[in-house]
């Protein structure tokens, strides 16, 4: 399949490119190549590339810059996936977007999930913006896939976890606090893109939620993967009361792959033993790009 991914720059769109250019044919691009804001870039660039299939993995995930940065934030998270889905109902083209936890409130009381069919109730301007894509692409692009995620990591750019060890590296004995009362499920993106692999087999459309099985706090999640790397550390537990940010979070953002796990076609496993895997993998690499960002 002639398969376009954009925002290849990131997390999700690098693992994209590694997996899906072994048996397909893709183009992965990012700004300034394509500006998802600008409706005349989309239109140029899909216009040109013809794709059967494009993977929108770009946002403006700065989540608190969002409630100060609304123009862009709504331009990119909102905007941008229309323009898209309307792009792709001109060239026939298969849009498979991603979305996030962050259209729910999290009221639910862990460890409950929130399936595909729950109600939204977006805390922050980040969540509204990203429900206003969904919208947008069910009304212009009906044929496409939302796929709601959590909680990403990967090799590759930034990532929570790329944090706490750059930081337990530079003080070990350093007492950082992480917040231990707001729940999810670490997904990492390697895995992610297989899932997406799967579904491009699939005629699946509409919304589905693709997260690592399990879940945990962020300081759980921490723990677990600082342990795995074998690297000295002194986190400490802290409520969310405790590290006021200017975007409400959900508290409870576990989300069930329901859709997925019917149709059995779920590539997700618990959520630890992906992390052990990742940490198998990258651990020297890892290690070394954080000391590098220290010196």
């Amino acid at each position: 399949m002639k398969i376009l991914i954009i925002g290849a720059k990131g997390q999700l769109g690098s693992d994209c490119c590694n997996i899906l250019s072994r048996e397909n044919d893709t183009l992965g691009c990012d700004i300034p190549q394509i500006d998802i804001g600008d409706p005349a870039s989309v239109d140029r660039y899909i216009s040109h590339a013809r794709p059967e299939i494009i993977i929108n993995c770009a946002a403006y995930t700065a989540v608190d810059a969002c409630e100060t940065e609304r123009e862009i934030c709504w331009k990119v998270n909102a905007d941008g996936p229309k323009h898209l889905a309307m792009a792709a109902r001109k060239t026939n083209s298969r849009l498979i977007h991603i979305s996030t936890d962050y259209v729910f409130d999290g009221k639910k009381p862990a460890p409950e999930s929130y399936s595909e069919s729950d109600a939204t109730n977006p805390l922050s301007q980040y969540g509204e913006s990203k429900l206003a894509g969904e919208r947008y692409i069910a009304e212009h692009a009906p044929n496409s896939v939302i796929l709601r995620t959590a909680w990403l990591y990967s090799g590759y750019g930034r990532n929570f976890l790329k944090t706490m060890l750059r930081l337990s590296l530079a003080n070990p004995k350093r007492e950082l606090k992480v917040v231990d009362d707001q729940y999810g499920s670490l997904t990492w993106s390697y895995t992610l893109a297989q899932q997406i692999k799967t579904l491009l087999r699939s005629e699946m459309t509409g919304i589905v939620h693709a997260t690592s099985e399990g879940y945990s706090t962020w300081f759980g999640a921490a723990r677990h993967f600082l342990e795995a790397m074998d690297v000295p550390h002194n986190l400490q537990p802290c409520t969310t009361a405790d590290y006021p940010t200017p975007a409400h979070r959900p508290a409870n953002s576990i989300l069930a792959n329901t859709r997925l796990d019917e149709a059995g076609i779920s590539a997700f496993v618990d959520w630890r033993e992906d992390v052990d895997t990742f940490v198998d993998m990258y651990r020297e690499s890892l290690i070394a790009e954080a000391r590098a960002a220290l010196k």
